[in-house]
C-alpha cells in the first residue's frame, strides 16, 4: 500500500495514545544538506495547522515532526500535512525537545500557547535550530530580550508569525509613509474589534485524557485544570496569556510602528477594563492604550472584544496621519487620502502564511534579515506588554527609551519577568 494510503487511513483512524502515534510514524529519508529543511511544529491545534500546511506546501521545506501534548491536535497536524501534498509521514512526539535533539532537523515552528513562545524558542535556538515563532513573540518582555541574545549567539533565523511583514501590499503602502508621500507622520492609531462571547465560569476538573495537561503548561507555574481554559481561553488569563492586545492588537501595533520607525516610547497610558461579560476572563475587553515616543511620535491602539465596529467601520486596520494626508491600512491593502480627505488611492490586497514562510526559509539559507527578525518583534511585542502593564497597575508608565524599561515604578516593573515552574526557567 502506498504511503498515501497509509496516510489518510491512519488519520481516519480512532485516536490513539501518543506513543502508538509515534510507533506509526514513518521516519523520514535522508537527504542532502542542500535540499529541503527539516521542520517541526509544535501546537497543531489552531495556528500550528496552517503553518505545518504552509510549510509542507514550500518545495524547500519537509514536515519531519508533529508535536502536540494533545492527541486530537496531533490528527489535525497529520491531516494539515496530508492535505499539503507531503508524502512522508511526520513522526509524532508530545515533547517537542526530542525533535531538538535530531541533528537532522533544522527549523522549530512554535505555535504552541503565549507561555511556550519563548521558552520553546530559547531551547530551539540553544540547540541549534531557526525558529519561527507565533505571536506575541514572547509571554514577558524579559523574555523578548532573552531571545535576542541567544539567536545572536547562536546564529539563528528566529521570525514571528506576524504576516502582515511579508504582504507585498502593506509593503508598499509603507514605503510611501517612509518616502514621505504624506509629509511628516506624527501619529498612527491601531486597532481591532470582535464579538466574543463569554467564557462562563469554569469547573475544576480533571484534564482529559487526551492532554497531558503538566506538559502543556510546560515552564509556567503549576495551576489546576479548569473546564473552559483549553485550547483557546487561555489567552484571557494572564497566568499563560496576554489578553487581546497581545493575542491580535500585535498585529495592527506592529504596523503602527513600523509605519512610523519608532522604537522603545517614554510613556504609556492604558485605559479600559472587563465590561460586556461578567465570568472568568482576567484581560480587558475593551481597551485603549497611547504610546508616546521621544521623536514626537504617537501611537494609538483601540481593542473591542464585544463589539465588531472600530473605526473606520472595519474590524482591524492602522491608519498613518502626516502633514500632507493620510494612509489607512486595513487587513490585506491601503488607501491614500490627501490633507483634506479625499480618496487619491485605494490597492488591495492579500495576506497568507505562505510568503511570510517562503521569507522564512529564503533568509535561512541566504542569511539575509528576515522581514519579521526577533529585534523588531521584540519591540512591537513590548508595546503590548507595556499596555498590558499599565493596565495592571491602573497608571501612566515612564520608559526608557533606550529598551523600554520602566522607570520609577518598582511595583510595575515587576511585570517585566514572571516566575517559572522549577525546573523550567529559560537560560541563554
Amino acid at each position: 500500500m502506498s504511503n498515501h494510503l497509509n496516510r489518510r487511513d491512519f488519520i481516519n483512524t480512532t485516536v490513539v495514545s501518543g506513543a502508538a502515534l509515534g510507533a506509526m510514524a514513518q521516519t523520514r529519508s535522508v537527504l542532502g544538506a542542500n535540499e529541503k529543511l527539516l521542520v517541526a511544529v509544535m501546537g497543531t491545534n489552531g495556528r500550528g495547522v496552517a503553518l505545518a500546511r504552509n510549510f509542507a506546501k514550500n518545495e524547500g521545506a519537509e514536515i519531519g515532526y508533529v508535536c502536540d501534548v494533545d492527541e486530537n491536535a496531533v490528527r489535525k497536524g497529520l491531516k494539515s500535512v496530508s492535505d499539503a501534498g507531503q508524502q512522508t509521514v511526520p513522526k509524532v512526539i508530545k515533547d517537542f525537545r526530542k525533535a531538538l535533539d535530531d541533528k537532522d532537523v533544522d527549523i522549530l515552528v512554535c505555535a504552541a500557547p503565549n507561555h511556550w513562545h519563548g521558552p520553546a524558542t530559547i531551547l530551539g535556538c540553544s540547540a541549534g535550530k531557526h525558529v519561527y515563532v507565533e505571536k506575541p513573540c514572547c509571554h514577558n518582555p524579559r523574555e523578548g530580550e532573552m531571545m535576542i541574545e541567544v539567536a545572536r549567539k547562536n546564529k539563528c533565523v528566529v521570525q514571528m508569525g506576524n504576516q502582515r511583514r511579508s504582504g507585498a501590499e502593506i509593503i508598499e503602502g509603507i514605503k510611501m509613509i517612509h518616502e514621505g508621500v504624506i509629509g511628516r507622520v506624527y501619529y498612527s492609531r491601531s486597532w481591532y474589534a470582535n464579538t466574543r462571547g463569554s467564557i462562563g465560569r469554569g469547573k475544576k476538573m480533571d484534564p482529559p485524557k487526551n492532554l497531558d495537561f503538566d506538559l502543556w503548561q510546560g515552564p509556567a507555574p503549576r495551576q489546576p485544570f479548569v473546564s473552559n481554559l483549553v485550547h483557546y481561553n487561555w489567552h484571557w488569563r494572564w497566568h499563560w496569556g496576554n489578553g487581546e492586545l497581545g493575542n491580535n492588537g500585535i498585529h495592527s501595533i506592529d504596523l503602527s510602528r513600523w509605519g512610523l520607525q519608532v522604537d522603545y516610547p517614554i510613556r504609556v497610558t492604558s485605559a479600559g477594563g472587563r465590561y460586556h461579560w461578567n465570568d472568568d476572563q482576567q484581560t480587558p475587553d475593551t481597551h485603549a492604550v497611547t504610546f508616546d515616543f521621544q521623536e514626537g511620535k504617537t501611537i494609538t491602539w483601540e481593542g473591542l472584544s464585544c463589539n465588531r465596529r472600530g473605526p473606520d467601520g472595519t474590524g482591524f486596520g492602522a491608519s498613518f496621519h502626516g502633514e500632507k494626508g493620510t494612509i489607512v491600512i486595513d487587513g490585506a491593502g491601503y488607501t491614500h487620502y490627501s490633507a483634506t480627505n479625499r480618496e487619491q488611492k485605494k490597492v488591495a490586497g492579500k495576506i497568507s502564511d505562505a510568503g511570510h514562510v517562503a521569507n522564512f526559509l529564503d533568509c535561512i539559507r541566504t542569511g539575509k534579515q528576515s522581514n519579521s527578525d526577533i529585534d523588531g518583534a521584540h519591540k512591537s511585542t513590548l508595546l503590548c506588554h507595556l499596555g498590558n502593564i499599565s493596565h495592571r497597575v491602573k497608571r501612566t508608565l515612564n520608559c526608557d527609551a533606550k529598551n523600554g524599561h520602566i522607570v520609577g515604578d518598582d511595583d510595575a516593573m515587576g511585570f517585566w519577568a514572571r516566575d517559572y515552574e522549577p525546573g523550567w526557567e529559560p537560560k541563554v
